[in-house]
């Protein structure tokens, strides 16, 4: 198709500005939960998800770097529209792209591009959340097709998708379920979802959530092919939706930054504008820390992680990426909801809203505690691998770390515990996905962007990993109390004085 995707990114943004301007401004669907049908259309009209679709199949041409602007673009308006950008991009059409059959590629697209339809992905079971290997939705081949059967929860797009990404267990001969999973699409035209039950859920009003009974049937060419094992294929697909967080959060970073300037320099407190008050002007050069910061994490993913790439052994980029770009969307909404005061804490507020509909972004595809932990045990075995002890050598010689590892020389100069409580890999996770994320950011300032926000930004992750390392060299020593109900009555110790 003759296409450019700059036209498109332009008549896009101006479009979201029309449609939210009515929505969002006069705050009429703040409260309201779905999609209008006609807000729905006004949007997909322009087709933004042909951004995540290779050339082949009508698409903009599968390029990651124009589905980040997408995503972007989305997010600065409504970041409940981008996640659903987000969940049909990196959770269904990406995957498809990369392990689905011809056939299943050519009528899906199609439906996508021409006809504003969806897709989603099924992971979550209600038992088995973080620990999704242990899913106990399963699949039996029968006749040629797949029976697949079980209990779902927490997809994004429930009972609005068109097309949903279902993942599942086989048998083996003895009836027990095996360790490898299998991905499946399914066409909701066919059948076999029952929606059980809507959640309430806090934020992302946007997005039906809820749980569902699954009883479908699938065509062996609609079963994604992996090129090793199912689980490597769950890796690629996660990582790589990790790896374009940024995307998402590039718009919404910059949304809460110009929010936040706009409402500092119009508002006056004691004879003066916000905007010259020391206290303020630290949250704002915070605030445009984390946009610098995502700046170059979309640089990063969309230079080095083309559709092709598998990013299955890229677990230490993905997520060092999402952990830290979700943390810093979520202080940046609290940033904003502090300088705008008591009105911002309305629902119906960008502050307030933005507060709320952030948060989940540090759980989903990953919480981030298990996700820190991961990445200081990523380091630690290539560590051992390479027959390293000292936290500092091995950084300065590591490719994700061999320029930011310089500013924390006395920080990092320490032997590893291999043996830490699962706290302190934490703390040592928050700290090793800044210290990632600052390498990212140089590369940024050395390719020409903006010097002074890149040493704003420098600055600032190096005040945070510094104090995560003091926290983690001398603290986190507390523990539990079992049974803390025992002598902790304040009011007991009182002096009552009888009349």
């Amino acid at each position: 198709m003759n296409f450019n995707f700059q036209e498109f990114i332009k008549e896009y943004k101006q479009r979201l500005a029309d449609v939210f301007s009515t929505e969002e401004e006069k705050h009429e669907d703040s409260l309201v939960r779905g999609i209008k049908p006609a807000t729905f259309n006004q949007i997909m009209e322009l087709a933004p998800l042909g951004a995540f679709i290779p050339s082949k199949y009508d698409g903009f041409g599968g390029h990651t770097s124009e589905a980040l602007s997408m995503l972007e673009a989305s997010s600065y308006e409504s970041l409940p529209l981008s996640l659903m950008m987000g969940i049909n991009g990196a959770l269904f059409l990406q995957p498809v792209a990369n392990y689905g059959s011809e056939e299943a590629k050519t009528g899906i697209y199609d439906r996508v591009m021409h006809d504003r339809r969806m897709g989603g992905l099924m992971i979550t079971e209600p038992d088995y959340g973080s620990d999704a290997l242990k899913m106990q939705t399963s699949f039996t081949k029968v006749d040629g097709k797949y029976k697949i059967e079980g209990l779902k929860h927490w997809a994004g797009l429930t009972g609005m998708a068109d097309y949903w990404l279902m993942t599942a267990r086989g048998k083996d001969k003895n009836g027990n379920l095996t360790r490898d999973i299998s991905f499946f699409i399914h066409d909701t035209r066919n059948g076999g979802i029952e929606v059980q039950e809507y959640y309430n859920n806090l934020g992302l009003y946007m997005l039906p959530y809820g749980k569902n009974k699954i009883n479908i049937q699938v065509d062996e060419s609609h079963k994604l092919e992996p090129s090793s094992t199912g689980i490597t294929m769950m890796l690629d697909l996660l990582h790589r939706s990790r790896l374009q967080f940024p995307g998402m959060g590039m718009g919404f970073l910059r949304r809460m930054l110009d929010e936040a300037i706009d409402h500092c320099k119009e508002r006056f407190v004691g004879g003066q504008s916000l905007f010259n008050y020391d206290q303020v002007k630290s949250r704002l050069s915070e605030l445009q820390a984390y946009f610098t910061v995502c700046s170059a994490m979309c640089n990063f993913t969309g230079s080095t992680v083309p559709l092709e790439r598998n990013t299955s052994k890229m677990d230490l980029e993905a997520n060092s990426i999402k952990s830290v770009v979700t943390d810093f969307m979520q202080r940046a909404s609290q940033s904003l909801l502090q300088l705008t005061g008591a009105k911002g804490y309305r629902l119906d507020h960008i502050a307030g809203r933005s507060v709320v509909d952030s948060r989940p972004f540090q759980i989903f595809e990953g919480s981030n505690d298990i996700l820190y932990q991961q990445i200081s045990e990523s380091v630690m075995k290539m560590m051992r691998r390479v027959k390293s002890s000292n936290l500092y050598d091995f950084l300065s010689e590591f490719d994700l770390t061999i320029k930011s590892s310089d500013y924390f020389k006395d920080a990092l100069n320490f032997e590893i515990d291999t043996k830490m409580p699962q706290r302190k890999l934490v703390d040592l996770g928050k700290a090793l996905g800044r210290i990632i994320s600052m390498e990212f950011t140089i590369n940024l300032g050395e390719q020409g962007f903006n010097k002074e926000l890149v040493d704003n930004a420098v600055k600032t992750l190096q005040d945070e990993v510094n104090s995560i390392m003091c926290l983690f060299k001398h603290g986190g020593e507390a523990s539990v109390v079992e049974d803390y109900q025992i002598e902790s009555s304040w009011f007991n110790l009182q002096t009552v004085h009888a009349e």
